[in-house]
């Protein structure tokens, strides 16, 4: 009993003092591991994953690609610092590669980290579809959700500890019944939600983003609906991934579409 009050101790002291507000988000955001300790391992993981796999340079598609991040990451820039936040990004490295693969996928790490894989470019078609995807994938890292997801996994970790604790005395049966079960519970009731709204928040912060560098928020819909339509059936019902269904993302994307308007009008963007 006293080791599970000590745990609950540990785990809401952790909870209190790393926390920190997110400019993109408004939201107090879970910060377990210090941005000092991610960056650094993720520019190292990055170099590792570049030297290991076929970087595709000076081509049309691998050009595009540098000039859509980067006004993704200009409009980044604008929008932190005319809300005040100048200097925010000062610790990110910026870079964007264009990776020969047949994944339909594109990642960035955190600190700005980008790659796109020659798969997904036959849905994007053009720079408003690249930009929706890089605008994505950038806000992933504005928002900090790498680091969320660690923080997130270090409490799943410790609430592991805490029923091995208070299963301890019971049969070998009993407490493997019990850790799959607070395996799925956390994983259906908290991972997987976590990581859905980590999505819809890159979704809505990524489509600003585009449309402050002056692509129409409009293709983003457009894009997601052919990424939709690429994706063939056998999707997992929404409750169980970590994406929401087409049908949502869609759905807010449009909702969301004159906020983003609204908000690069503000920097002189307008579209007919």
């Amino acid at each position: 009993m006293r080791n599970r009050i000590l745990l609950c101790g540990v785990v809401m002291v952790a909870l209190v003092v790393s926390c920190a507000k997110n400019p993109f988000t408004g939201k107090n955001t879970l910060a377990l591991v210090p941005n000092s300790e991610i960056l650094p391992s993720a520019f190292a993981q990055y170099g590792t994953f570049i030297k290991e796999n076929k970087v595709i340079a000076g081509t049309t598609d691998a050009k595009k690609v540098e000039l859509v991040g980067t006004k993704i990451k200009n409009a980044a820039e604008k929008w932190l610092n005319a809300n005040g936040y100048q200097g925010y990004l000062k610790d990110y490295a910026w870079e964007y590669k264009l990776v020969e693969n047949k994944e339909v996928n594109a990642w960035c790490m955190p600190g700005g980290k980008i790659v796109v894989y020659s798969g997904i470019l036959p849905i994007t078609k053009d720079e408003a579809g690249l930009a929706t995807v890089l605008g994505h994938e950038v806000s992933h890292a504005l928002a900090n959700h790498g680091q969320q997801r660690m923080s997130a996994g270090m409490i799943q970790q410790l609430g592991a500890v805490g029923v091995a604790a208070a299963t301890g005395s019971k049969s070998a049966e009993t407490q493997q019944i019990a850790m799959t079960a607070y395996g799925a519970t956390t994983e259906i009731g908290g991972m997987l939600p976590f990581s859905r709204s980590h999505e819809s928040e890159a979704d809505k912060i990524g489509l600003t983003l585009m449309a402050i560098a002056g692509y129409n928020p409009d293709q983003a819909v457009v894009f997601w609906s052919r990424m939709a339509s690429a994706g063939g059936g056998n999707k997992p019902p929404e409750f169980m991934s970590t994406h929401p269904s087409d049908e949502t993302r869609i759905a807010a994307l449009r909702r969301l579409v004159p906020e983003a308007k609204a908000e690069a009008a503000k920097f002189g963007v307008t579209f007919k």
